[in-house]
């Protein structure tokens, strides 16, 4: 053989450190065809086929079958090509398992029941038309009516959650999540009150956004006191709370009384629901946006003070 090493099958495996039956097989399946034959009939291999077996080796640990190593061996195939191939199918196989992760974490952390579980894997493995048709539809209850043209349109798009082709896992999990918000009709019927609540107060010439009017005025008047620690129900936030009632009730032209307070500590309230503010921590995670600022520490300052007033 022209002074070249050979090896028996037994010296190959330990050479490279495949067992000899897989080596066996792979030779059956013409990767590793044995360079020569030994007097008794055992297979030979020479260096080339210690290079074609540790090839074989790394295209099996990057997943490729043994018909398209074959392919690729005998230069039937390019490799570039079944590469991109399998980059593909990868693709599609990170994908599933990442819905996978995104719906058992989501079970885990919130314990969820096995129905729950269901309808969590159900709605991470909606296409992008179903998305699209869920959201559509979540919308068009909320908004469908309300306003006048296109007043609303900003709002309604500012609460459109667009989920990326390749969401990572936190953005899936925030994508079930708020599925789950927006297939609930009492989530439902709550954002479309303070929609409604929203257009009845819309100011003229004021632009709504997707903190109305009302929750801007409140995060206005009441931070500073909210920073300083002022007990809602002292008679410190006295002044504060009158001035918060005097400025909604002239903005929105009610008269300032007992009716109007009552009136505003209901609106509050239903702008006080966690869940819209966790919607929009959701939708920030779904679309990439910066976590949007949180109202709750004004909001429950607010009604726990006219709270305690209305009831004196």
């Amino acid at each position: 053989m022209n002074g070249h090493t050979l090896y028996s099958i037994g010296e190959l495996a330990r050479r490279t450190g495949i067992t000899v039956k897989t080596i066996r097989f792979y030779s059956d399946r013409g990767l590793i065809p044995p360079t020569d034959r030994s007097p008794a009939g055992y297979r030979l291999y020479d260096n080339g086929a210690v290079a074609r077996l540790d090839l074989v080796r790394t295209l099996r640990e990057l997943g490729l079958d043994l018909d398209a190593i074959r392919k690729v061996m005998d230069r039937e195939l390019p490799l570039p090509e079944v590469a991109a191939a399998h980059v593909e199918a990868l693709d599609v196989q990170i994908r599933i398992l990442r819905l996978r992760r995104a719906v058992l974490a989501a079970a885990a952390r919130r314990e969820a029941t096995p129905e729950e579980t269901d309808l969590m894997h159900k709605l991470a493995k909606l296409s992008e038309a179903e998305r699209r048709r869920l959201v559509g539809d979540f919308l068009d209850a909320v908004f469908g009516g309300v306003g006048a043209g296109s007043v609303f349109v900003g709002i309604r798009r500012s609460m459109t959650p667009q989920l990326p082709d390749d969401p990572d896992t936190e953005q899936l999990q925030a994508w079930v999540e708020l599925a789950e918000l927006a297939e609930d009709p009492e989530f439902r019927a709550h954002v479309r009150q303070m929609v409604e609540d929203q257009a009845a107060g819309c100011i003229p010439h004021t632009p709504p956004s997707r903190h109305s009017v009302l929750a801007v005025i409140v995060r206005d008047q009441i931070a500073p006191a909210v920073a300083a620690g002022i007990e809602p129900a002292s008679p410190q936030a006295d002044p504060i709370v009158s001035a918060l009632v005097t400025r909604c009730a002239h903005l929105f032209e009610h008269r300032d009384d007992a009716e109007y307070r009552r009136h505003l500590l209901t609106r509050l309230e239903r702008l006080n629901d966690p869940r819209r503010e966790r919607y929009f921590s959701l939708l920030a995670v779904i679309n990439g946006w910066p976590g949007p600022e949180s109202l709750q520490p004004v909001l429950d300052w607010s009604v726990h003070a006219l709270r305690a007033r209305t009831q004196r």
